[in-house]
């Protein structure tokens, strides 16, 4: 049951974002910031799974080390090294296909720039400022769509079809173990408050769950 609590917001948010709304296809190259939270891990292991290389970051080498272990190809310790360089480096100035964004404010223009020609910027949060200066040259040259949005309000017919394309897709990878809720820890109903405490601290790896 811990299992299937930790299964629907991150698959339903990675699902819809990633590959209805970025279009990732197998052999092109995505970037998911938060790559240890419980959408990064779900997008790391579905991205794998479809044929996609992944790129991530994340706040220290323990969580880059297993993003790694999940499949990711490059882990960036946005702490210490710029996340644009890095994927400039990596992909030889061509740059990545989608990103996976959920920080905002000034990372904006940065997910810019490290877009391929034809990329896709899909915006599912903000953690930082919520206004952006956006180059808008680059949206043009590049050709990039910027997208972006929230599941709680949507109607339940939109959520009942992802849930449909999950049970085509994902689900028979959940059924053979392929892919599967990293889960960091559990605590009772009860310890809430604790849960929200781990949250905040940033030091979880995965999914927190509340047991009943």
């Amino acid at each position: 049951m811990e299992e299937a609590a930790a299964l629907p917001e991150t698959f339903f948010t990675v699902w819809d974002n990633v590959f209805t709304r970025g279009g990732l296809q197998a052999g092109e190259t995505t970037l998911v910031h938060g790559g240890s939270s419980g959408i990064g891990t779900t997008g790391i292991q579905l991205a794998v799974a479809f044929g996609a290389k992944v790129f991530i970051t994340a706040g220290s080498q323990k969580k880059c080390q297993a993003c790694k272990n999940l499949g990711a190809t490059k882990a960036i310790n946005y702490r210490k090294t710029d996340f644009v360089k890095a994927v400039e480096e990596a992909t030889g100035k061509e740059g990545v296909n989608v990103v996976l964004d959920m920080v905002g404010g000034d990372y904006v223009a940065r997910n810019l720039r490290v877009l391929a020609k034809g990329g896709r910027l899909v915006q599912i949060a903000v953690q930082h400022d919520t206004k952006a200066q956006i180059p808008v040259h680059v949206l043009m040259t590049k050709q990039i769509i910027f997208t972006g949005s929230t599941l709680r309000p949507r109607p339940v017919a939109e959520k009942a079809l992802i849930s449909e394309q999950l049970r085509d897709k994902a689900w028979p990878l959940i059924e053979a173990g392929t892919v599967k809720p990293l889960i960091y820890e559990c605590f009772p109903l009860a310890d809430a408050a604790k849960a929200h405490a781990l949250m905040d601290s940033s030091a979880h790896i995965g999914k927190i769950v509340l047991t009943v």
